[in-house]
């Protein structure tokens, strides 16, 4: 499972390949896995949907935000969907379920962003070591501008065959590099950045 951020129509139509053109599809999907997991490498995050609830593990430590007004917040890895989500505190072999929370950002799954935090209403998290979250990981569907920064990475992954080292052409002053950097791309990607990743 390639979990690709952009369709191969989508990179054909980009570059005006005629989709009954299948000369270089091959090429062109694994352009576009691995501007994906470029993507995923740069945001600290990935933006699929898994097929199933499952469950993680972790420590609380460095994981709470400390808030005195509505409780405290569990920072979390992206979560989904609230169907099936199961909160358990433990120590690692015994765990408790736990109700009295809510979710947050305010209407994320509404706005197609990721669940990123589990508040307690006014409470604490702290009552336990570990926590055991069962969740739909990943995001409700993939955000139009990671799509968008993966057709034009991977439109540039495609086109880097034929500058195998790294000249793009030949200018009156010399050879034209290709730069490492595409402000396009990072205007796109840069909101969706994990705090504290990159």
């Amino acid at each position: 499972m390639a979990n690709e951020y952009a369709t191969l129509t989508e990179l054909k139509a980009a570059r005006k390949i005629p989709l009954s053109d299948t000369a270089d599809d091959a090429a062109l999907t694994r352009a576009l896995t691995r501007a994906s997991r470029a993507i995923d490498d740069r945001t600290g995050r990935r933006f699929w949907r898994d097929g199933a609830a499952t469950a993680r593990t972790g420590a609380l430590r460095g994981r709470i935000v400390r808030d005195d007004g509505d409780g405290e917040l569990l920072l979390v890895d992206d979560i989904a969907s609230i169907a099936g989500l199961v909160v358990e505190l433990g120590d690692g072999t015994t765990w408790t379920t736990v109700a009295d929370f809510f979710t947050e950002p305010d209407n994320a799954l509404v706005d197609g962003r990721a669940i990123t935090g589990l508040r307690r209403d006014r409470g604490l998290w702290r009552t336990s070591r570990r926590w055991r979250i069962t969740a739909v990981w990943g995001w409700p569907e993939v955000p139009e501008p990671i799509a968008e920064a993966c057709v034009l990475l991977a439109n540039r992954r495609f086109m880097r065959r034929e500058s195998p080292e790294g000249v793009s052409g030949w200018s009156n002053e010399g050879p034209v590099r290709v730069s490492r950097f595409d402000p396009d791309i990072e205007d796109l990607v840069a909101p969706y950045v994990l705090s504290g990743f990159a």
